[in-house]
């Protein structure tokens, strides 16, 4: 293999899919990176065996070839090298990568391509095109909510459902939930129910940031592997096996009072009140009261810990029915009003201290989040 490529374009290349390279492997070749001419273009390969990224950059080449090395020493070379041209080379049946930029100057032990962890061929099942702007921000709005933790291993992905017109993500860790859903196109051909890792639509959400062209999501016949196409990567994740949860019977159907809230406002007494909470349990009050007449009414965000001091802030805002209060945990309620950046004002709609809560965008029926109340001595 003899290859060269700018040394920005190589850089921003490993970047891309570095994040698929695991932290730990019991194979070796995992830790390593996949080079491969293909068609004029350099070919970059990363996989932990359950998601696989795949990005092409321009080359020159001059002699086919491929060859794997370990995925950090040649980042972080590469990275410290100087914005001009490097020039990769393989003997024609040696492992040895030579690399050479500027008065720069490496060779790398590297592995046979063949020995490399094949990437999956998603084909012959259903093929949705997005728009990546939509597509990011529903991935936004519901994969924070899935669960950190293997306990239950469904909880860990985004349920997806292709129906219709509609493309509905749902994420769940067992105190709250987020369901977003987003209009397509076209009608999709078959119904399609399957869970994608939160992790995996979470590097597309990184990656589709300057995306501009549509993005494909595609799934094999077995509904056992994902596909992203994007003008330059592609990404291959494992689909997560299981029997998501019924979350539609999780959403309240009724409310004893709602309140229409300005977002920012929100969010910001949410934060300085979750600064006192760090030192209560986490635990954010909030206290709903109707205005008399054409008054508007208020509500009250307070947190306090023992023997540290307490806060109180007050915000002026609609409520629709009778005085509620409600407890939440204060990283639950920063994490979907943070998703909410672009929404000027949310319905926050309760029934009792002990009943969820749910927030619902103003003007957007497309997205409605579920928190459970944390049971509080008021």
């Amino acid at each position: 293999m003899k290859v060269s490529v700018l040394q920005e374009n190589f850089s921003k290349g490993l970047s891309v899919v570095g994040r698929a390279v695991p932290s730990r492997s019991t194979l070796p070749q995992a830790s390593h990176v996949l080079l491969a001419t293909d068609e004029g273009r350099l070919k970059l390969i990363a996989t932990d065996l359950m998601m696989a990224t795949t990005c092409w950059i321009g080359a020159q080449v001059e002699e086919e070839g491929s060859v794997t090395v370990p995925a950090r020493l040649l980042t972080d070379f590469v990275t410290s090298l100087p914005n001009e041209r490097i020039d990769l080379t393989v003997p024609a049946r040696g492992r040895q990568l030579h690399i050479s930029c500027a008065r720069n100057d490496a060779t790398m032990a590297g592995m046979d391509a063949a020995d490399f962890p094949p990437v999956p061929a998603v084909a012959d099942g259903l093929s949705l095109t997005l728009d990546p702007k939509t597509l990011r921000k529903a991935i936004s709005q519901v994969q924070f909510a899935a669960a950190a933790d293997d306990t239950r291993p469904v909880l860990t992905g985004v349920h997806t459902l292709a129906e219709g017109r509609e493309l509905t993500l749902a994420a769940a860790d067992g105190f709250r939930l987020a369901v977003h859903t987003l209009p397509l196109k076209q009608e999709v051909a078959e119904r399609v129910e399957v869970i994608i890792p939160a992790r995996a639509l979470r590097e597309i959400e990184r990656l589709i940031a300057d995306e501009s062209e549509e993005v494909e999501m595609a799934f094999n016949s077995g509904r056992s592997q994902v596909l992203f196409r994007l003008t330059d990567v592609e990404v291959v994740a494992t689909l997560i096996q299981g029997t998501f949860p019924n979350y539609g019977q999780l959403i309240p159907s009724s409310y004893a009072t709602k309140t229409t809230i300005d977002m920012r406002q929100f969010l910001q007494e949410t934060r300085i009140a979750a600064i006192f909470a760090r030192d209560g349990a986490g635990i954010v009050r909030i206290q709903l009261e109707p205005g008399e007449g054409s008054e508007t009414g208020k509500m009250t965000v307070s947190a306090r810990a023992e023997e540290i001091g307490e806060h109180r802030g007050d915000i002026d805002v609609k409520v629709e029915g009778e005085a509620s209060k409600i407890a939440f945990n204060s990283r639950y309620l920063q994490d979907v009003l943070s998703a909410l950046d672009d929404v000027s004002e949310i319905a926050l709609e309760t029934t009792s201290p002990s009943s969820p809560g749910v927030l619902r965008p103003i003007g957007n029926d497309r997205y409605v989040h579920v928190v459970m109340p944390m049971f509080v001595q008021w």
